[in-house]
């Protein structure tokens, strides 16, 4: 088990009042996608440490992420092999992000260009600034999408939608993203980061058991029929109406009191 404190953690991965915070780029290489880093993000996402209930994604540069480091592609001896590792090793952060039980909010400034519109596409809520742009950029060097974006975009904006971002390399102002549903709302440029941490943090304090509850519906809607999802739905909101959660819950509202979630934390 991974146990991340706010003072033994790498710098990359850091836990704030039950927020794992993660830096998918640094300032270092043109804030490109830093995969060094997320290899800590995915084990920390596999592993929970104790008192984590949201997840904060962050670029600690100039952007939130500018995409793949280009010129490292560009100095590999075999550049297929050395892209196809940098992909898997992105893919295992993907999988364990997009499985992951935890709301997960997206503080996007700057730009989210490649591997970082990708990341943006798999966050439940995404805060952009007024500058914030997005972009595929794969297309401009002559490369396919990774990081899920061949997936995730069309199920955000529709198939048609989605193949001219794509094909056209097309670049999304922060209007535009927060029409097409990229991004979840706008504030001012230095707001996105006190913002979007604000949103981490009221995810952690709510109610845990019912978020993943959630996500899970989420997940299996992706293949379901509606009828089979009526039925997941159904067994999910009975197990929740059951729950320490789900009776908390009911008996707050009945009450009028304020829920005490952390007395059901992790029921």
């Amino acid at each position: 088990m991974l146990h991340v404190t706010a003072t033994d953690a790498p710098s990359n991965v850091r836990i704030e009042d039950g927020v794992l915070r993660v830096a998918v780029s640094t300032s270092a290489d043109g804030t490109s996608l830093d995969v060094d880093g997320l290899a800590d993000a995915t084990t920390a996402l596999r592993n929970l440490p104790d008192g984590v209930r949201a997840v904060l994604l962050v670029g600690d540069g100039g952007n939130f992420c500018a995409g793949g480091n280009v010129r490292a592609f560009g100095s590999a001896e075999n550049r297929g092999e050395y892209v196809g590792q940098i992909a898997a090793a992105f893919h295992e952060f993907v999988r364990a992000l997009d499985a992951s039980p935890l709301p997960v909010v997206a503080a996007v400034h700057g730009w989210a260009a490649g591997a970082g519109m990708s990341i943006v596409c798999l966050a439940d809520v995404a805060i952009g600034g007024t500058s914030t742009k997005m972009r595929p950029a794969y297309p401009t060097i002559g490369f396919t999408p990774d990081g899920g974006m061949s997936w995730t975009l069309p199920r955000a904006v529709g198939a048609s939608r989605a193949r001219e971002i794509l094909l056209t390399d097309a670049v999304l102002g922060a209007d535009e993203a927060v029409r097409l549903g990229l991004l979840s709302r706008i504030v001012e440029d230095d707001q996105v980061q006190d913002e979007a941490l604000r949103v981490a943090r009221t995810l952690a304090a709510g109610p845990t058991a019912a978020y993943a509850g959630i996500k899970t519906l989420f997940t299996s809607s992706r293949g379901a029929t509606l009828s089979e999802q009526l039925d997941a739905e159904t067994a999910s909101i009975s197990a929740a109406a059951d729950s320490p959660t789900g009776r908390e819950g009911v008996d707050a509202f009945v009450g009028k009191r304020r829920p005490d979630w952390g007395s059901v934390r992790g029921a």
